[in-house]
C-alpha cells in the first residue's frame, strides 16, 4: 500500500500542475512536448512543489477528449522520469491510464470525475491501494457548464460528494487513502465557485483530507482587474496566491497550483502568523 503523503504540521502540501496537453486553458500547450514537460516539472520542484500532478487530458470547458492511447503516450514518458524524484500524481479519468501509471511509479491517482467517468476506476485504485483524489463532477468538459443548476450549491455539492465517497468506500477504496475535492471550476458559475470556496471548512466535515484547485480558473479572471476586463489565465497567479492563503487557513491537505513559488510564500505567511499568536 502506498501511504497518503503527510501534510506538514504548518502548511498544506503544494501540488504543482504539469499539463502534457496541446490545449490547456492555463498555458496553451507550452509543456506538450515530454521533454518540455519534464523540464517544467523540475522548475516546479525548485520552486518548492511537494507533489507533481501530471495530466494528459485538458478539462477546460469545451475541451475534446484524447483517445486512451493518446493520453497514455503523453503522460507515461513524463511519469517514468519524474516518479523516482518526487511523489507524482496522475490526473486522469481513465482506469487504464491510472493502472499503467501506477505500474510506472505514480504515488496518487487524481480523478476529476470521482470515478463516474470510468466504472473500473474504483476497482483499479482499490486493488492498487494508492491514494485516490475524488472530485465533485457532473459531466465531461464539452457540456459541464450546462450543469450548473443547484438548489443550494454548497449543500448539493456536499451531498453529491458524500455519495461518491460512500460508493468508493463500498467499492474497496481505503478510507485513509481517499481525498476529496469540491471541484472548483467544474459545473459551477463564478458565484457558485465563490460560495463553495467560502464553505471549505464544511467539506472537511465529510471526514477526509481535502485537495482544492482554484489556480488560474475563470472565476478569478476579474480579481485585480482595474477595468473589469478578464485577466489572461497565466496572469492570475496573484489571485491564486490570495486563495491559497484562505486554503492554508482552512488547513486543507493540499493546494493544486500552476505556479508554486507564490503559493508556498502564501502558506509561509499563514504559518508565520500562527507561530506568532
Amino acid at each position: 500500500m502506498s501511504p497518503l503523503p503527510a501534510r506538514p504540521a504548518d502548511r498544506p502540501l503544494v501540488m504543482g500542475v504539469v499539463n502534457v496537453t496541446p490545449d490547456s486553458f492555463s498555458d496553451g500547450g507550452r509543456w506538450f512536448d515530454p521533454r518540455a514537460a519534464i523540464d517544467h516539472a523540475h522548475s516546479l520542484i525548485a520552486q518548492g512543489a511537494d507533489i507533481l500532478d501530471v495530466g494528459g487530458e485538458s478539462t477546460r470547458p469545451g475541451a475534446a477528449r484524447p483517445t486512451d492511447e493518446e493520453e497514455l503516450a503523453r503522460v507515461l514518458p513524463v511519469v517514468r522520469e519524474l516518479a523516482p524524484v518526487v511523489p507524482v500524481s496522475v490526473d486522469t479519468m481513465r482506469a487504464s491510464v491510472a493502472q499503467a501509471c501506477v505500474e510506472a511509479g505514480v504515488a496518487i491517482v487524481n480523478d476529476v470525475s470521482g470515478g463516474l467517468a470510468d466504472a473500473r476506476m474504483a476497482e483499479v485504485v482499490a486493488q492498487a491501494q494508492v491514494p485516490y483524489v475524488a472530485m465533485h463532477w457532473r459531466g465531461h468538459s464539452h457540456d459541464m457548464q450546462t450543469r450548473t443548476q443547484y438548489d443550494d450549491v454548497v449543500e448539493d455539492v456536499l451531498r453529491e460528494l458524500a455519495q461518491r465517497r460512500d460508493a468508493l468506500l463500498d467499492a474497496g477504496v481505503r478510507p485513509e487513502l481517499l481525498v476529496l475535492d469540491p471541484g472548483l471550476g467544474f459545473a459551477k458559475t463564478a458565484a457558485q465557485n465563490w460560495a463553495v470556496l467560502a464553505a471549505t471548512a464544511r467539506f472537511a466535515e465529510l471526514g477526509h483530507e481535502l485537495l482544492v484547485g482554484a489556480s488560474r480558473k475563470s472565476f478569478l479572471a476579474t480579481v485585480g482587474s482595474l477595468d473589469g476586463e478578464p485577466i489572461p489565465a497565466d496572469e492570475r497567479d496573484a489571485a491564486t496566491a490570495a486563495v491559497s492563503v484562505v486554503l492554508a487557513q482552512a488547513k486543507v491537505w493540499a493546494i493544486r497550483v500552476h505556479e508554486v513559488r507564490s503559493t508556498r510564500a502564501a502558506c509561509d505567511v499563514v504559518a508565520a502568523l500562527e507561530r506568532a499568536r
